[in-house]
């Protein structure tokens, strides 16, 4: 098994996947197009700029990354030498979602294999095309035994999952991510949960009400609303609510023209199930903006509703849709009650000009991560952690932390023979005091 302790194969198997995703590249995009009308702008940033810039970062650094690390030892053991040893999981499982079909699964197995791990990868076979062009990659750049990738249904996905792995890593669904930690608990496997939930979005009565109506469009109705971290949900100061939703109608306009179906910039729902999902969300609802859709095209516009009734499905799932529902509110106390409803959400975002009101939000309520006057944007930074917590998931991963997530760090020391102070050893009488004083000038 050269790729588990050889740092250089790692690196140059790395090398030759990055050449064979710019070489396929096009066709990575017109799969995406395939799939759900992906306009391939978004494919590129979203799916495969993203992970050429993720392969090379990890390419540049992987050899950092896998030394041994030298930690100061204690004074407890002296003479010793304390280093941290960077070693693969084992057999790895990524499980990858269809809304980001190439991004999300490509980017685990990165990490996974730079970390000197055996992958079996599963995408999505929702996202056909894509499933297909990331098994050929695979297929080109790796030995079956290194990595490989099992395409097929729910079947597949039960199958692999009764095998014994060393580490999981799912990304999908909350009802999903049970079944997953379940399965893994049967071997004591550990597991990243990268799940979803209901991401909402505050806008008090200071902020720049225009930038947040261009922010949330952008943010909401990329890849049709089917992004985990998009705003699920506004809640809005009463006294703006409705110049908000002029504003939006303004930038939707400005975004996709008077009928986005025609625009080339506007994705489609992945597939009937899901349009059916969303459409039968609309049934009764006060739709202020948008509400067209057509099956035919899997086609439902960019749509604003209007204060939906909190035990209507809009407002007890996940929406992963271009659905937008604004709820307004008249004080803090109105806000904290809103959020009380859908706790540890994936994403959670602010607009304000008042740094207090940001900071006590942020402060009171857990989530995943956020920004502060915009959407999406801590997903791009590989400095910081990208994951879940609570019901929205667990661990984190992105550049570096993504290296560490598939490697357990072994802590190894080794001890001097020159010296070997016998106060740890019995007969312990008399030697209380001794030890209490040496770990208090320790502390």
């Amino acid at each position: 098994m050269p790729y588990k302790n050889n740092i250089l194969y790692r690196k140059q198997k790395l090398i030759q996947f990055l050449h064979a995703i710019e070489m396929h590249e096009e066709s990575i995009i017109e799969a995406l197009y395939q799939d759900f009308k992906k306009p391939a702008f978004e494919a590129v940033i979203t799916e495969t700029a993203y992970i050429i810039t993720e392969l090379r970062d990890t390419i540049k650094n992987i050899e950092k990354w896998a030394k041994p690390k030298r930690v100061w030892p204690s004074l407890l053991n002296f003479p010793s030498t304390d280093l941290i040893y960077k070693e693969p999981y084992g057999k790895v499982l990524i499980i990858a979602p269809w809304n980001y079909p190439f991004q999300l699964a490509f980017s685990p197995l990165i990490a996974a294999i730079a970390a000197g791990n055996q992958v079996v990868l599963k995408p999505s076979e929702i996202s056909l095309n894509t499933s297909q062009i990331i098994s050929k990659i695979i297929h080109e750049c790796f030995e079956d035994t290194h990595v490989s990738c099992v395409e097929g249904g729910v079947e597949k996905a039960e199958a692999l999952l009764k095998e014994h792995w060393d580490y999981i890593f799912f990304t999908g669904s909350v009802a999903v991510g049970h079944i997953i930690a379940q399965a893994a608990a049967k071997h004591l496997t550990p597991v990243t949960l990268e799940l979803g939930g209901k991401s909402p979005c505050i806008i008090d009565a200071s902020a720049d009400l225009a930038l947040a109506a261009k922010r949330i469009v952008w943010g909401k109705f990329l890849n049709a609303g089917q992004t985990c971290i998009a705003p699920d949900y506004v809640i809005i100061h009463n006294t703006i609510k409705m110049r908000f939703i002029e504003l939006l109608q303004k930038e939707i306009t400005e975004f996709y023209g008077s009928n986005p179906e025609e625009s080339l910039d506007f994705a489609r729902i992945i597939n009937a199930k899901n349009w059916d999902r969303l459409k039968s969300y609309l049934n009764g609802a006060n739709i202020v903006i948008g509400g067209v859709s057509r099956f035919e095209d899997l086609y439902i516009a960019p749509t604003i509703v209007l204060e939906p009734e909190w035990n209507s499905l809009l407002m007890k799932e996940e929406i992963f849709g271009p659905i937008l529902p604004i709820i307004g509110y008249d004080s803090a106390v109105d806000i904290e009650q809103l959020l009380k409803k859908h706790t540890n959400p994936l994403a959670f975002y602010i607009f304000t000009k008042k740094k207090s009101f940001a900071k006590d939000l942020i402060l009171k309520h857990a989530f995943g991560g956020g920004c502060i006057n915009d959407t999406l944007i801590h997903f791009t930074n590989k400095k910081l952690p990208f994951g879940g917590i609570g019901t929205s998931g667990m661990g984190a991963y992105h550049g570096k932390l993504s290296f560490d997530l598939f490697t357990h760090f072994k802590p190894v020391i080794s001890r001097g023979n020159w010296l070997d102070i016998p106060i740890r050893y019995a007969p312990y009488k008399g030697k209380i005091g001794w030890i209490k004083m040496v770990f208090k000038w320790l502390s």
